[in-house]
């Protein structure tokens, strides 16, 4: 029955979106995971500097979505699809050509940090239109009873990108160099670029639906802004993203540092978490089906948390690797109820505005805890204990999932009026 469901249950437009967004998501992980060591190692910026512009890209990336999906609705999903990835084709090509011989008498005379923030925010604008692209596709080329299944396949989609963009960059970098990720990835966008203009169809949602405006959209953010009880679960979520992108951050320094610099860290990071995900999601959703959504938000955090404990007893590649695995379990039992906490959370007819800035937290994190991560990092090599780096990350997973633990109490408190 599902074998048919698969079949029968979607619009061809909606294979070649998600198609479309397996390729996007593999340039998009191929090129964040030799980030750090290209700025550094390539452009010779500092630790803090590398995190700085993560940050910026990072955190433009996750938040500029909000604005993206409504001009992706009002131009239509196949004409946000050609701008994004004409802009990231362009981008990700800029970011590589910076480290490239060939372009270095033309930067020669450039701040190359600014030269960067420039190509990295106008390469966050071109992603910016992709995930309200494609799960709008995946919406309107879905049939009702397969929509839940539609999303499955997305999400599954995705972590099959962030597996092999990782896996493809070790064997370019080791072979041609760091900045030839970006050409990969640049080639990558562009490819879609041509599958979107050949086979790509647009479909019309059957429904009547509303279109904001921009300013309607400002407007919302505020009366989302006013929830306090949503703005503190938002903020606190946020220290989860905060340690889980130091896999794209710490780890890459520590390995290439103090275990082997030869080592595929690219490959290391991308099998042991997204490898996990694509082959224990569907399981560990039915195991953990019947927690609390809560509750099972809570264990995903203490169980993230652990990473950087079992890392930081003994760093080394078994035990990141073991780490990472820990960490993507965490993911795997607290992410999809998080989406479900969101939706108990917002007020009547206000969930899909509500869900429409699920990504803040990841934005917050990014902003903020590249930075951090980088700092960290260069702060504890520079006295002489990079050990202690992990113990930092260890500190914000247990101040993480205490905060949480907190908020259950006071929400529950707040719900049942006892003490």
């Amino acid at each position: 029955m599902r074998i048919q469901e698969i079949r029968n249950g979607f619009h061809p437009t909606f294979w070649v979106a998600n198609g479309m967004e397996l390729f996007e998501r593999l340039a998009y992980y191929g090129q964040q995971i030799v980030f750090m060591i290209y700025l550094r190692n390539k452009l010779g910026f500092t630790e803090t500097e590398a995190g700085q512009l993560s940050g910026i890209f990072g955190g433009l990336i996750y938040m500029l979505p909000i604005l993206g999906g409504t001009l992706a609705d009002k131009w239509g999903f196949r004409r946000a699809f050609n701008i994004a990835f004409s802009i990231l084709a362009l981008g990700y090509f800029l970011i590589g050509s910076v480290g490239m011989d060939a372009f270095a008498g033309v930067y020669s005379n450039f701040n190359l940090y600014w030269l960067l923030v420039i190509f990295l925010v106008l390469t966050a604008i071109g992603g910016s239109f992709i995930k309200p692209s494609v799960l709008g596709t995946v919406a309107v080329t879905s049939k009702e009873e397969t929509k839940s299944l539609g999303f499955a396949v997305y999400y599954w989609l995705v972590n099959v990108g962030a597996l092999l963009g990782p896996t493809i960059a070790y064997f370019v970098r080791d072979r041609f160099g760091n900045e030839f990720v970006y050409v990969v990835s640049s080639i990558s966008c562009l490819a879609m670029l041509i599958v979107n203009l050949i086979l790509y169809k647009e479909v019309k949602s059957a429904r009547t639906e509303v279109i904001e405006s921009l300013g309607k959209k400002i407007t919302n953010l505020f009366v989302v802004l006013a929830n306090f009880k949503f703005m503190i679960f938002l903020l606190i979520y946020s220290l989860y993203w905060i340690i889980f992108w130091q896999e794209f951050i710490i780890v890459p320094y520590y390995v290439t540092d103090y275990i082997n610099a030869g080592a595929p860290y690219e490959i290391l990071q991308s099998w042991a978490g997204a490898g996990a995900i694509i082959l224990f999601q569907i399981p560990l959703n039915r195991l953990t089906k019947n927690i609390p959504t809560r509750t099972a938000i809570v264990i995903g955090f203490a169980i993230s948390s652990l990473i950087w404990l079992i890392i930081g007893i003994y760093p080394s590649i078994p035990t990141i690797a073991a780490g990472i695995v820990a960490f993507a379990i965490g993911e795997m039992i607290q992410a999809p109820r998080y989406y479900e906490y969101i939706s108990e959370i917002a007020p009547p007819g206000q969930q899909g505005l509500y869900q429409g800035y699920a990504f803040l937290p990841i934005a917050v994190a990014r902003f903020v805890g590249d930075p951090l991560g980088g700092w960290l990092y260069q702060t504890s090599k520079a006295n002489g204990k990079p050990e202690m780096v992990w113990f930092a990350l260890i500190g914000i997973g247990a101040l993480g999932t205490l905060l949480m633990i907190l908020y259950n109490k006071f929400v529950h408190v707040q719900e049942t009026g006892t003490t």
